[in-house]
């Protein structure tokens, strides 16, 4: 387990892994040769120098030790999840295996089939960040950035953190369970140095310029199937950010009604609401203000009314 910060630097499994940041790096060499307006906004002091900037740093160092600390022992991992799916279903259905398929076949399914559920499930739990009221407040943490950096990306709440990281184990881990069950020992993932291969590819595809101000967008075509890292920076703008709450693919933004496609998008404007930006200012804030919120929600005349209705509704279904 990384406590060490600069050990996300050589983890193929972080996102600001040093080859996934060489690339990132390449890619805006090449974009900026094409667009030097931009050069004097990337390089500005005014960026990695920001307050916001500089709140990222402080924030990544204790997002490390307290995910390790804290939320790591409270995981269930997802071998656990493997193991209890494949016991359940050897009780329910006693021993099966599916013949037919090679070695080889049976790691291209598995390794496509984890990578595709891990972002369906990504899609989904990001989308509920949003539309979810008491969640949202939590998501607002990320949201919250006025400037972008790589380390904009470790800006969540330590609650996000504990969701993506059920939502990890119990898709990496039902997957796992199924294709034990089916397959047994022919079940592999095809890797490269211990992270998934589709990931592994497409992180190097520009994933840290998503946090950044380079505005690269991969065109109309392709962009219903890849999110760009100008598709994200609109994401982060705040008057389109329920859109493009896609991890690597876009397809499911493009399936189920949240696609916004970079080319129309011109006037970007990151963090939240001037009124609510005041209270993520500091690591206090950060950490303590969406639990304030949400408070102010469960008081407020809505919750009350709800929680009403409802003690009304069971006294009522006692009675029949």
């Amino acid at each position: 387990m990384e406590i060490n910060p600069l050990e996300y630097l050589i983890n193929p499994h972080k996102r600001i892994y040093w080859l996934f940041l060489l690339s990132s790096l390449v890619i805006a060499f090449i974009f900026l040769k094409h667009h030097p307006k931009q050069k004097c906004i990337i390089l500005s002091k005014k960026l990695w120098l920001h307050s916001s900037s500089l709140l990222d740093y402080g924030y990544f160092i204790f997002s490390v030790f307290f995910k390790v600390m804290v939320i790591l022992p409270i995981l269930m991992s997802a071998k656990e999840v493997a193991l209890f799916v494949n016991i359940t279903l050897l009780d329910q259905y006693g021993f099966v295996r599916i013949d037919g398929f090679s070695y080889v076949q049976v790691m291209v399914i598995f390794t496509l089939s984890l990578f595709i559920l891990s972002d369906f499930t990504r899609y989904w739990l990001h989308r509920l960040l949003h539309f979810v009221s008491w969640l949202w407040a939590f998501h607002k943490v990320h949201h919250s950035a006025k400037v972008l950096n790589p380390l904009t990306f470790y800006r969540v709440h330590p609650v996000e953190s504990l969701l993506f990281g059920l939502r990890y184990s119990m898709s990496i881990g039902f997957v796992t369970g199924i294709f034990v069950f089916l397959f047994g020992s022919l079940v592999g993932v095809y890797d490269i140095l211990g992270a998934n291969l589709f990931s592994f590819m497409f992180s190097l595809l520009g994933s840290n310029l998503r946090h950044s101000h380079i505005k690269l967008g991969f065109g109309n075509v392709v962009e219903r199937f890849l999110i760009s890292p100008l598709q994200h920076q609109i994401h982060h703008s705040r008057n389109h950010v329920n859109t493009n709450f896609g991890g690597f693919l876009s397809i499911w933004d493009y399936l189920f009604g949240t696609l916004t496609l970079s080319k129309n998008v011109t006037n970007i404007k990151f963090g939240l609401e001037k009124a609510q930006m005041k209270n993520f200012q500091s690591l206090q804030g950060l950490l303590l203000f969406p639990f304030v919120a949400i408070y102010k929600q469960i008081k407020s005349k809505h919750f009350i009314s709800y929680f009403v209705a409802l003690c009304q509704f069971q006294r009522l279904k006692k009675e029949q």
